[in-house]
């Protein structure tokens, strides 16, 4: 994806919505806030299946007279940004599809499966004729790759995990190391043609997808190359390296990067990078039983909602660009920690009270009742149906999503 490390950064417009620089922690008026109202499952599934329907309706290319074969969710709501040159939002838009099909059964998302399948590569702005999922942002790749597990989760179809076990042994590992090379020593490589670029958004997503495929390894009968294990010896391995390299074990923040220059840059710290760090700490703790997973997934976590939720009691607003997604997919990640029942209640209390929390915000303020479209800011709805970003639209949907699977704590 386009962001950081090309030093052609947007941060002044939403991403500057992600970003914490020695921030203080949240007052104890804000925390209070955090009490938030009783958990209703129909309330969340009613906004959710809007919010799922206003993506399909607004952002379906196929929806729209004269493109009826653009399989492809578009940029803009309402043909009002039509631009290909992005790839990492199609697979957060297939994730909500994946949960809305989960949570209503719906044969109208199952449906865009195929759809998206074709079209999604036909569009990839940089793929290769030898691979056209292939693209030159390693990370783009795994976001791709994530989605396309959760189809095969939700419907035991295999090509879609084997394409992305193809994917994950062919472009995304080789990608790892060297690991003798000083001072980076290992780590998956942001983008392909930055090779000394090691991000939190390569290795978080890369950690979580070799524990995955080790996790169905046996379910999806999956044969010949790697073994089970060297799959999780892999998740392992990426995991250690973050934690090492980027993660403040201290604090819980997650650096973003050690560049080029060997330079950690723990200025930038996003929301998203927290997310896959806590999700890939959860998975491995739940793999192993191992409790320092857990205790670095609390931690992250933890910073997040003491450091980064300093707009009346949730994160900045997030108005399109690539930024727009990072909340949707810490969102994604902490309600599975909240659900762990081995967490202490207090922890779990506080977790759950702060997502619902965001919850109740953004359903009261900043999703348009009507459209039920979301443009990224916690406390304006966006007015008509043009120019909504897609990005922003699909963190609003999975914190809709995240509601629906929450666990209430008694």
């Amino acid at each position: 994806m386009r962001k950081m490390l090309l030093i052609v950064l947007t941060l002044a417009i939403s991403l500057s919505a992600q970003v914490t620089v020695a921030a203080e922690p949240m007052a104890a008026a804000e925390k209070e806030q955090h009490n938030a109202k009783p958990h209703n499952p129909k309330y969340w599934h009613k906004m959710a299946e809007g919010m799922s329907q206003a993506l399909v309706k607004h952002f379906w290319g196929a929806n729209f007279k004269g493109f009826e074969k653009r399989y492809y969710f578009n940029y803009g709501s309402n043909l009002s940004n039509l631009t290909t040159n992005h790839y990492w939002p199609q697979a957060h838009a297939m994730d909500v599809i994946v949960d809305a099909y989960m949570r209503s059964g719906k044969k109208q998302y199952l449906d865009l499966y195929p759809l998206w399948w074709e079209g999604a590569p036909k569009y990839n702005f940089s793929g290769r004729p030898e691979d056209a999922w292939w693209n030159v942002f390693v990370d783009d790749m795994e976001w791709i790759t994530l989605a396309q597990i959760r189809m095969w989760e939700s419907t035991g179809e295999k090509m879609y995990i084997e394409k992305a076990r193809q994917m994950y042994d062919q472009w995304i590992w080789t990608t790892w190391g060297p690991e003798d090379e000083a001072p980076w020593y290992g780590g998956i490589t942001w983008k392909t043609d930055v090779a000394k670029s090691k991000n939190a958004c390569s290795n978080g997503p890369a950690a979580l997808i070799a524990a995955r495929l080790y996790n169905f390894y046996d379910k999806a009968g999956l044969e010949g190359g790697k073994t089970r294990e060297e799959y999780l010896n892999e998740a392992k391995k990426i995991y250690h390296w973050l934690r090492e390299v980027l993660f403040d074990k201290d604090s819980g923040a997650v650096a973003d990067n050690i560049n080029r220059r060997g330079m950690v840059n723990r200025r930038w710290i996003f929301t998203y990078n927290q997310g896959t760090f806590l999700g890939a700490a959860h998975e491995l703790y739940k793999i192993t039983g191992e409790k320092q997973y857990l205790d670095d997934a609390v931690l992250a976590a933890t910073y997040v909602i003491d450091n980064m939720s300093r707009n009346n009691g949730v994160l900045d607003d997030a108005a399109g660009g690539d930024g727009g997604l990072f909340h949707g997919i810490f969102f994604r990640y902490f309600v599975k920690l909240i659900n762990d029942e081995t967490l202490d209640i207090a922890t779990r209390t506080k977790f759950h009270n702060y997502l619902t929390h965001l919850a109740t915000s953004m359903a009261e303020n900043g999703i348009n009742p009507k459209t039920k479209l979301y443009g990224g800011k916690w406390w304006e709805a966006p007015a008509g149906i043009n120019d909504v970003p897609l990005t922003s639209h699909l963190s609003g949907c999975m914190l809709m999503e995240a509601m629906c699977v929450l666990k209430p704590l008694e």
